[in-house]
């Protein structure tokens, strides 16, 4: 396996000039996150940290950004190396006609992230049904999660413009003080390690958790092809009972389009080496093991320096 590795990065140094292979002894890589206080900037913040560690001369700069649609735009423009984007809106701009040499790639996966509602748990909010009518947060202007938000909305018969009273967010971090002075009367984000979930779980007073109903749970996959079904064990939360089932989608790292394969061979071995590591510092970190990519996207999404990693590691992507 360690032959095969080294041969792998020494057929992608061999694609490069001599002084550029001799440049990637050190290396700056800019990251581009999502607004203060989400589950983006705490994830890039424990990558960056694990990348130090691992491989100390390969930098990983973050810049905040407003979230998935934001961070495509950028990447188009090259005004970022990579970036981090939920799931729905990175699927919708993988599969656009075109030329795909002019479309951001595939480098890694984040993890699956599960969407769910928080409420207190003093709140007579039970389920999705009894947020007609009330102010709901449903994440910041740009985010990929708001989106999802909505469309599990719409997959439950309640129109996200007209039958709550949707709250865009400025800072993913303010949704908890919301749900704390009863500016809002639930909160949706999504995945367990979510910072605002982990925040409202640790409140005094408590939190509760829900997703769609069942047999709603169709309709929404009917509505957005990228979304999967997932389910929250018992546990996961403190006083969560039982499992929620909900719908979810798995978030990527991408990188803007004409990324060279050298960086990118470099980020995933490190990513590799660091895994367990960044799964510590983060549980966000848990699934991103490049391999879980093997048969989750289509091959030519993913960047050759991506490839050619699961072609050596893993799986074939299909």
């Amino acid at each position: 396996m360690l032959r095969r590795r080294s041969l792998l990065a020494a057929a992608l140094l061999a694609t490069l000039p001599r002084h550029a292979s001799r440049a990637a002894e050190s290396q700056r890589l800019v990251l581009g996150t999502a607004t203060p206080g989400g589950g983006f900037p705490a994830y890039g913040a424990a990558l960056a940290a694990t990348v130090a560690q691992v491989d100390p001369a390969l930098a990983l700069e973050l810049r905040p950004t407003g979230g998935s649609t934001e961070n495509l735009a950028l990447l188009k423009a090259g005004a970022l190396d990579l970036a981090l984007v939920q799931g729905e809106y990175a699927e919708a701009a993988l599969a656009a006609d075109g030329d795909r040499a002019a479309l951001p790639t595939v480098v890694a996966p984040i993890d699956a992230a599960p969407g769910l509602f928080v409420v207190p748990a003093a709140s007579p909010v039970a389920r999705i049904a009894d947020l007609r009518g009330r102010p709901v947060a449903l994440g910041t202007h740009s985010s990929g999660l708001t989106a999802m938000g909505r469309t599990v909305l719409r997959g439950s018969g309640l129109d996200p413009e007209h039958d709550i009273r949707p709250i865009l967010l400025d800072r993913a971090g303010d949704g908890p003080g919301m749900l704390r002075d009863g500016r809002a009367a639930a909160l949706w984000g999504g995945g367990v390690g979510w910072p605002g979930f982990r925040t409202m779980a640790d409140e005094p007073g408590g939190a509760r958790f829900f997703g769609p109903e069942p047999g709603a749970i169709d309709a929404i996959l009917a509505l957005s092809p990228s979304l999967r079904r997932m389910s929250v064990p018992a546990g996961t939360f403190a006083g969560q009972a039982g499992a929620i089932e909900t719908v979810g989608s798995w978030s990527f790292i991408l990188a803007r389009p004409g990324l060279g394969p050298e960086p990118v061979a470099r980020l995933l071995g490190a990513i590799d080496r660091g895994k367990a590591i960044l799964g510590r510092r983060i549980v966000l970190g848990a699934g991103s093991d490049p391999r879980n990519l093997a048969g989750a996207v289509p091959a030519g999404w993913l960047h050759p320096a991506t490839a050619a990693f699961l072609r050596e590691t893993g799986p074939a992507a299909r």
